[in-house]
């Protein structure tokens, strides 16, 4: 592989480790002025390296809500080979990160969700006759609040593409392995080995990721009149932090059971909405579930939802716009 053109011979200085994954560790780095991520691969992980570098190298892979990515190497020799992959480089770090340290305001919820999923919407999307060629359909396969990255201003950008699947027409999806991705975010086709290998089935599987990350924003929005419990992930308060595949096989597809939505959620216009959305993302029929552009678009119904909140404030702009001198016009409530 050529050297990346990003780099060319600009030092680049390694600072400190800022995550460590499945597949390696990230770290942030200096480039010139500017901090930039490299995302370092042992030679054993270089099949994720390789995949993640061809994603995304694929017509169409930039977009605000996608991780934007500079360049790859191959750096040392013989058997010290480490494989980098450049990335830029989000301060804020990762959605599981954000959310142990910060509660949410229902904008910010909504900001993040409403970004999250039209990342996701374009990364599923077919897209012909782009000025640099046709983006296939890609299915992510890992979705998690660890593998989105918020910007400074709570942008959401979809990271880790070391799973992802595209599907060209007239191509097979290639090498396939069903049960890939975390266990605690597998949709229970997947936990049961019974997924058929067609493109919207691995759409659907993103979807129930979805609706779990749904639900982690959720849990830490501070929206609803009850107390927002400390951060947990997904199941963990039915089965831990470190599920086997036999506890969420036991818990996800024969019990049936979800992450719980709180009671007081229900007390506010948008956060019932969200539940209903997220229920439609997790549903046990995969053929059910929400696409992504429908879960974007109905975080943009949410907000507008809850900006006309309580009936008693409604009354008060009524008033207000019927009170004066001239004939009322039509109010847009």
């Amino acid at each position: 592989m050529p050297p990346s053109p990003i780099l060319g011979q600009k030092p680049l200085q390694l600072i400190e480790i800022k995550a460590r994954g499945r597949f390696g560790c990230v770290w942030k780095a200096q480039l010139l002025n500017d901090y930039v991520a490299v995302k370092i691969f042992p030679i054993q992980d270089k099949q994720s390296w390789h995949n993640e570098y061809e994603i995304y190298n694929l017509s169409g892979m930039r977009h605000d809500n996608l991780l934007h990515f500079l360049g790859a190497e191959k750096r040392g020799t013989n058997m010290d080979i480490e494989l980098w992959l450049i990335t830029a480089y989000h301060e804020k770090g990762s959605l599981t990160d954000y959310l142990k340290a910060n509660v949410l305001s229902w904008n910010e919820l909504c900001h993040i969700a409403q970004t999250m999923s039209r990342g996701l919407a374009y990364l599923h999307e077919d897209i012909p006759g782009l000025k640099d060629g046709h983006k296939p359909a890609i299915a992510h396969r890992d979705i998690k609040s660890k593998n989105i990255l918020l910007k400074s201003n709570l942008t959401a950008c979809i990271a880790d593409f070391g799973l992802a699947q595209r599907f060209e027409a007239g191509k097979s999806a290639g090498d396939t392995h069903g049960q890939v991705g975390t266990r605690r975010y597998m949709a229970p086709e997947v936990l049961e080995g019974a997924i058929n290998f067609q493109r919207d089935s691995f759409l659907r599987i993103d979807m129930y990721a979805l609706g779990l990350v749904l639900w982690e924003l959720a849990a830490r929005c501070k929206a609803a009149d009850g107390p927002v419990d400390e951060y947990m992930l997904p199941f963990e308060e039915e089965i831990g932090q470190h599920p086997s595949l036999e506890d969420m096989q036991e818990v996800v597809v024969h019990k049936k059971l979800r992450p719980t939505l709180r009671e007081c959620w229900q007390k506010h216009a948008g956060l019932t909405m969200l539940c209903e959305t997220i229920e439609e993302c997790w549903d046990h029929e995969a053929e059910a579930r929400l696409s992504a552009g429908c879960v974007e678009e109905r975080v943009v119904q949410m907000q507008r939802l809850n900006n006309v909140t309580a009936p008693e404030e409604i009354v008060t702009v009524v008033t207000m716009v019927t009170n004066v001198d001239y004939p009322p016009k039509e109010s847009s409530l």
